[in-house]
């Protein structure tokens, strides 16, 4: 064995189990870390559980963690003035959330589904955030990616169709959230967002999407029961119904 190998097998026995055994590890922001950075982060770090319908942060409201999504999905939304609300945006495993150095959060952060967090106290994610170059450009380069998320998402409400946009949300969802195969370039997963939410996203009126998703039934890109199951029966062509 070379001396190469064994810092190898010292730097993975460093890093800590409950890290070893995270599926987002590697995708998300904690990817960008040395072992003993690692460890620092894990010191500090809590895995916690939220049921759906959850507000885990409220607009105006000081961030109490900063945390990366393990599991589940939650949605961004802002309240206007006249109480309507607006949901500017969805997060998913192993997405980040928070902003850095911003005291107050400007959006309300909700699940939509039952989620489990990784979550860091704010001071001491700022602390090593500021210490490592490494954490900085992940998370730099996530937030770009969310970025370009965004302006996809605005390109799909100024100039798609109504069923363009439910087939685009759905692929979207598809590509995200964990899936189990039914057979050849088929898929089937629960969508975490209710008709209204949906609705919401989408810039629709909730009849509008039920008739979309009737649409897209009868073309037999998807199949729905109990109005949250969804099964793909073939991606490509639902990605295809998304870009008409």
């Amino acid at each position: 064995m070379t001396e190469l190998d064994r810092e190898c097998i010292d730097a993975t026995d460093a890093i800590p189990e409950l890290c070893k055994e995270c599926t987002a590890r590697h995708r998300g922001i904690c990817g960008a870390l040395l072992p003993d950075e690692l460890v620092a982060m894990n010191k500090i770090s809590r895995q916690k559980s939220f049921k759906e319908g959850q507000t885990l942060i409220a607009e105006e409201e000081e961030f109490p963690f900063f945390a990366s999504v393990l599991e589940g999905v939650v949605k961004l939304s802002k309240t206007l003035s006249d109480g309507r609300q607006q949901i500017v945006g969805l997060q998913f495993a192993p997405d980040f959330m928070g902003r850095p150095f911003q005291s107050e959060s400007h959006l309300s952060v909700e699940t939509v589904s039952d989620v489990r967090l990784c979550t860091v106290p704010r001071k001491g994610f700022e602390k090593l955030l500021a210490e490592s170059p490494q954490l900085q450009q992940k998370l730099f380069h996530q937030t770009l990616l969310e970025l370009d998320e965004s302006r996809e998402w605005l390109v799909a409400l100024g100039r798609k169709t109504a069923s363009e946009r439910v087939a685009s949300f759905l692929y979207m969802i598809a590509k995200h959230i964990p899936c189990v195969g039914e057979g050849k370039n088929s898929i089937t997963f629960d969508l975490p967002l209710t008709r209204a939410d949906m609705a919401d996203f989408l810039g629709l009126t909730i009849e509008t999407v039920s008739r979309q998703l009737s649409k897209l039934k009868k073309k037999k890109i998807v199949s729905i029961t109990h109005n949250r199951h969804i099964v793909i029966h073939d991606l490509k062509l639902l990605q295809d119904a998304g870009q008409k």
